[in-house]
């Protein structure tokens, strides 16, 4: 699963490589569910960043504290599951993040993972509730199987879009589940590297920079 992530990046960095304009950014380290996730979403022409609320809450729930249970997707049935399936032609986005975290269970080590230690995408769907006045919109990660660098940590990893693949997952023209579900693969390893955090990041109201620090000199 990927219940954990950090976006520190320079805004400047993030709207010159995500091609969008962002508004009310801070860096963060230590970002955790039900909490707002900086999102992209395009009309076909034009990308729009915002934020959404992380953990889904689809259109016909009765209770939105089922989002706590729906921060994760897993690939290999979105297509199939009543919360997901509907959205995966019509409702995708992109959630931006530096970073996410994962922990080896055995001794609740943290580890923080990077992308070629830039900016980079989950592939996540997205979803509008209504209750009379009350209004939530909010997202899930899609997961995947691990590849080789996270297998040693955890059996699951969030799927990582690079340039091509986000260009398509964001394209509403694109509702073919097929050629959407091809996306949903795990990124290339060697592109990837883990290392060690402080176990200050295993509880969510630790927020500075030190959790993303390596304890490893």
């Amino acid at each position: 699963m990927c219940g954990r992530f950090t976006l520190a990046a320079p805004k400047e960095q993030i709207e010159e490589q995500l091609l969008v304009e962002l508004f009310d950014y801070k860096p963060r380290f230590n970002i955790a569910p039900s909490q707002p996730v900086l999102s992209i979403i395009s009309d076909g022409e034009k990308r729009k960043a915002g934020y959404l609320r992380w953990g889904l809450v689809p259109v016909w729930a009765k209770d939105p504290k089922i989002g706590y249970k729906m921060i994760n997707a897993r690939g290999e049935t979105v297509d199939e599951k009543p919360a997901f399936k509907r959205l995966l032609g019509r409702r995708r986005c992109l959630i931006v993040a530096d970073g996410f975290y994962e922990w080896i269970d055995e001794k609740k080590k943290p580890y923080r993972i990077t992308v070629n230690d830039g900016i980079f995408t989950f592939a996540g769907l997205w979803d509008r509730w209504k209750s009379g006045d009350d209004e939530i919109v909010s997202c899930t990660i899609i997961t995947t199987e691990p590849n080789k660098l996270m297998s040693d940590i955890h059996d699951r990893m969030p799927v990582i879009l690079g340039e091509e693949s986000r260009k398509v997952w964001l394209d509403p023209g694109v509702e073919d589940k097929y050629i959407v579900k091809d996306l949903l693969k795990p990124y290339p390893v060697e592109e990837m590297r883990a290392y060690e955090v402080s176990t200050m990041v295993n509880s969510p109201r630790n927020e500075t920079e030190e959790c993303i620090r390596s304890i490893v000199e």
